[in-house]
């Protein structure tokens, strides 16, 4: 007998809800606490948080959506000349029987790129590329989404020298007078990283063998299959071969992203003054690399796809009409991701946040370190549940959580961590997390499918992350 095709909410009426439940928080809250400082959510304050979140500050404004448009249409035009199919045949022809390197060499890659400057929006036009190599090699569609999301959500997760994380955390408590060891900081920060990526591969492994052995194991619902089907497994050659053009069209490929990385890297932190010339020329003065940002990527992406479109011999017609329709794949993810935000935008007009971060620092005043840990990050969960950004919440909590530790003695750099890893815990699956909906979108994979994997994964996680930070809260 056929299995039974059950319903699924869309990701953006789950978004929806989401705006709405907080509209009834901020409801309770004032009328339980008229001194709390939380307004009701309006009428108009709930309709304009979803088109709000377009413009929002933490992140989703014209500039990321501009990134958004740009990678679809780059991707387009590569798609366009066949080399990515054919270079995805080519790495499964040579990695047959050896996938599971591949997943740990990827999810490290991504990890790296999470813990050192907080890759995250910028993987979005990764679950496409790893969807096709995931389904080629044997596995599905969910497979490849799991390596992009939890490679990097594990790296922002254990940040160590992240300037949208635990750099922001540490300028949040300079500029309330509380100083920080950042040294001491970032090695607790690889300790978390390191754990948290070794209890992902496990889980990500075990599913990606299980897949790959029985086909019936996969979560995948029977609609999610089928998109599959017609989207990766029929078209894909397994034994298509590089051509020449192909070749120069990969290389460049992968030098585009390897620039987009270079760019969004603090170079200047780390000392190293030599990449401003060049950059300049193209992006403006005062904008060498290290200070790129979603328009800069947006420019590159742009420059890229007609340069490919140029060396594989499109006329300038193609050129458009496939940089468009490449675009136009992605409207859903600009829309789910700006959607995303809304949430955010909510929470700031209703003032719900800092009336959250009040409520915590009261509730942590007065436990013992061993207690003080964990509880501060079980309550850091909610609130980056409902904050999601996580330089948005380092501005909003850390001027408040970095006194109350160091007046109680406790160590301010395990906070920092423990800060961290509760806000990246929560965007490995919460659905106010932008670029997880949004790559979900691109890979066709419903949020509730993504979910059946990742709720024992994210337990897993929670604990060992818990162990650490209470260990180091400890000693420290």
């Amino acid at each position: 007998m056929e299995k039974k095709q059950k319903k699924m909410l869309s990701s953006f009426t789950i978004l929806i809800l989401m705006i709405l439940a907080l509209a009834v928080l901020s409801w309770i809250v004032a009328l339980a606490s008229p001194d709390s400082g939380v307004t009701p959510a309006s009428f108009a304050t709930i309709i304009r948080s979803v088109v709000d979140g377009f413009s929002d500050a933490a992140g989703a404004g014209a500039d990321l959506i501009a990134f958004i448009f740009a990678i679809g249409g780059f991707l387009g035009i590569v798609k366009a000349t066949g080399a990515l199919d054919a270079g995805i045949a080519t790495l499964v022809r040579k990695l047959h029987g050896k996938e599971e390197i591949l997943i740990a060499v990827v999810m490290f890659v991504f990890s790296i790129g999470g813990t050192t400057y907080g890759m995250c929006e910028e993987t979005v036009p990764f679950y496409i590329m790893l969807a096709s190599t995931m389904v080629a090699a044997g596995m599905d569609t969910l497979t490849g989404a799991l390596v992009v999301a939890f490679g990097a959500g594990v790296g922002v997760l254990g940040s160590t020298n992240n300037p949208f994380c635990t750099m922001a955390a540490v300028a949040a408590c300079n500029d309330v007078g509380v100083a920080v060891d950042t040294g001491k900081m970032i090695g607790l920060g690889v300790v978390v990283w390191l754990t948290s990526y070794a209890v992902a591969l496990y889980f990500v492994l075990k599913y990606a063998k299980k897949v790959k052995a029985d086909k019936g194991s996969t979560f995948l619902s029977l609609q999610e299959q089928k998109v599959m089907e017609e989207e990766y497994s029929r078209n894909f050659d397994i034994e298509g071969k590089l051509q020449g053009k192909q070749k120069l069209v990969l290389w460049l490929f992968a030098l585009s992203f390897i620039v987009m990385i270079c760019g969004f890297l603090p170079w200047e932190d780390y000392g190293i003054n030599i990449f401003s010339g060049w950059s300049e020329v193209i992006m403006g003065e005062g904008i060498p690399l290290g200070y790129w940002y979603f328009d800069e990527g947006a420019v590159l992406f742009f420059i890229m796809a007609i340069v490919i479109g140029i060396i594989y011999g499109m006329k300038e017609k193609k050129i458009v009409e496939t940089f468009i329709a490449g675009s136009a794949d992605l409207i859903s993810v600009a829309l789910i991701i700006a959607v995303a935000r809304g949430a955010t935008v909510l929470m700031s007009n209703t003032g719900l946040g800092p009336w959250l971060v009040r409520v915590i620092a009261g509730i942590l005043e007065g436990v013992p370190g061993f207690i003080y840990a964990p509880l501060a990050y079980i309550l850091y969960l909610p609130l980056s549940f409902l904050v999601p950004s996580t330089s948005g919440l380092a501005g909003l909590s850390m001027p408040i959580m970095g006194p109350v530790t160091s007046q109680l003695g406790f160590s301010v750099e395990v906070l920092i961590l423990i800060f961290s890893a509760a806000n990246g815990l929560i965007n490995l699956f919460a659905p106010t997390a932008g670029a997880l909906m949004g790559g979900l979108q691109t890979a066709k994979i419903e949020y509730t499918t993504f979910m059946k994997f990742a709720l024992k994964c994210v337990i897993a996680i929670a604990i060992v992350n818990i162990i650490v930070v209470t260990v180091a809260m400890m000693i420290l």
